[in-house]
């Protein structure tokens, strides 16, 4: 809310979703899902015990999961999903998963076959906030073991297609006692940027 973000859905036992209590907080073009597991089994659960609060999933909206699907994979991603379909009296989204640094995942998402709030399961609840004015992520962040950013900014390069935007090192960034070393992957069309530091 102090950052103008408004809530749109939820997701949780009162909805049908046994597993996970998710709320859907969006801004201009904005979407964050932020979720909790609701016992000790649930894969998220073993998310937080390793890593605490973060981001577990980085979504993209596609217009065919199926067909970004086999190529990342046929370029060399790992799965994580295979493709699926959800559905509700809403219609149907399909989604998909593949692993990227760390425990990160990608989903490919399409929704063209989906009219409701947000994805299945998930029931309007509307809490309007006044906004702070963001319209889109600009960027999200990967920070990577020591050694092994240029093996990722090569993965995205040959599985997602993405090029090296910019660069920056220890010449770039630093201080008397840190620095960054940071590579910046972009989409071909350069609206999706994803830093590798």
């Amino acid at each position: 809310n102090a950052f103008g973000f408004s809530q749109l859905a939820y997701a949780g036992p009162e909805t049908g979703v046994r597993e996970q209590a998710s709320y859907v907080l969006y801004q201009g073009r904005i979407r964050f899902v932020v979720s909790t597991p609701l016992g000790p089994d649930d894969p998220m659960a073993e998310h937080l015990r390793r890593h605490g609060d973060g981001v577990l999933d980085i979504a993209f909206l596609v217009d065919d999961v199926d067909a970004c699907f086999e190529e990342a994979v046929r370029r060399g991603a790992q799965v994580a999903m295979e493709p699926y379909d959800r559905t509700d009296s809403h219609g149907r989204i399909r989604r998909a998963k593949i692993r990227a640094y760390g425990d990160t995942l990608h989903s490919f998402i399409s929704m063209a076959d989906y009219n409701g709030p947000f994805l299945p399961g998930y029931q309007v609840r509307r809490q309007p906030a006044p906004s702070a004015g963001l319209e889109r992520i600009d960027h999200v962040v990967g920070n990577v073991e020591n050694g092994r950013m240029n093996d990722w900014g090569t993965y995205y390069n040959r599985v997602l297609g993405f090029h090296q935007f910019m660069s920056f090192d220890d010449k770039d960034i630093s201080t008397e006692f840190s620095a960054l070393r940071s590579r910046v992957m972009a989409a071909p069309n350069d609206l999706i940027k994803l830093p590798i530091n």
